[in-house]
């Protein structure tokens, strides 16, 4: 019997499980690996790291430092949750099961990014896909904003406060909306519609796209903004957690606990900005209200 079990070992969750187990209490950290933070090759905007630090690397530090306070870990994925009289009974995909006296959902989001194997290398070095965390980086740079319709319309309107070299490819079939069509005129946003068949990039050097009609569109930078991205919320809907209608999860903005009792979520997959300094934030936060209800009398779910 584990006294947290964290799904996702992410930001959020591992932060929270570093808290957690200065607390020394008996912490388990289930990840399947699959989350945005382990695909992100530079995070440029955390105290302390002025020439970014990696997604993985910050994972792999975190991790360690986590194991050296005694919290245990397992690469896999969670497919049930439930509760079970003053407990909350956890099974993964091959049957196995594990039981905690709370739980902190740390699961995240996944962006929606288009299936080009050359613009992996690229995100967080070169391509972006969060302007509070990255449109720093585009200052000087002409940039081209990968997108789809009214999304992408948006991004590239947001990124003039840093660029005025912004060009927008709608990669898709849906139409602008006539309003955003012209605010996109008058910022002098060249809005091209046609697919892209290609991101060019040189390893982490983003150098473009090539369309489907055969043309090339240089740039420096790219933002992605196809909208679509999936809240990894579905094991909450399990425990019946409350959530909002695009899937984020509501919690007390004090305590970050859900509406069940005993039930924690920290990070994306809460409603609010996406960024890892208030992921690590929350995932304090979070532990912080789990150690106290733990020393209380009980843990009564």
């Amino acid at each position: 019997m584990f006294d947290c079990i964290i799904i996702g070992g992410g930001i959020a969750g591992l932060q929270g499980a570093i808290q957690l187990g200065r607390y020394d209490h008996q912490v388990l950290v289930i990840d399947d690996y699959n989350g945005r933070s382990s695909i992100c090759h530079s995070y440029h905007n955390i105290l302390g790291w002025p020439n970014g630090i990696s997604g993985i690397e910050l994972r792999k530090i975190g991790t360690e430092q986590a194991k050296r306070l005694g919290v245990q870990f397992l690469n896999d994925k969670v497919v049930e949750m439930k509760k079970v009289n003053r407990k909350f009974a956890v099974s993964l995909l091959d049957g196995t099961k594990y039981e905690g006296k709370t739980i902190l959902l740390a699961t995240g989001l996944k962006d929606n990014i288009p299936p080009f194997a050359s613009i992996y290398p690229c995100l967080g070095h070169t391509v972006y896909v969060c302007p509070d965390c990255d449109g720093y980086e585009i200052k000087g740079k002409k940039t081209i904003v990968l997108g789809a319709g009214d999304v992408g319309a948006n991004m590239a309107l947001t990124l003039t406060y840093w660029s005025n070299d912004i060009l927008y490819v709608n990669d898709s079939e849906k139409e602008i909306d006539k309003n955003l069509q012209s605010q996109l005129d008058e910022k002098n946003i060249v809005t091209v519609n046609e697919r892209i068949a290609e991101v060019l990039a040189k390893e982490e050097k983003f150098q473009g796209v090539q369309l489907t009609n055969g043309e090339e569109i240089k740039g420096e930078r790219g933002f992605i903004a196809y909208g679509g991205n999936k809240v990894k919320s579905d094991l909450a809907k399990q425990l019946e957690v409350e959530m909002l209608e695009n899937k984020h999860i509501i919690t007390d903005p004090r305590t970050k606990m859900t509406n069940i009792k005993n039930v924690w979520a920290a990070g994306d997959v809460v409603a609010h900005s996406e960024q890892v300094t208030i992921a690590m934030g929350e995932g304090s936060q979070a532990a912080i209200w789990i150690h106290k209800t733990l020393m209380e009398k009980g843990t009564d779910t």
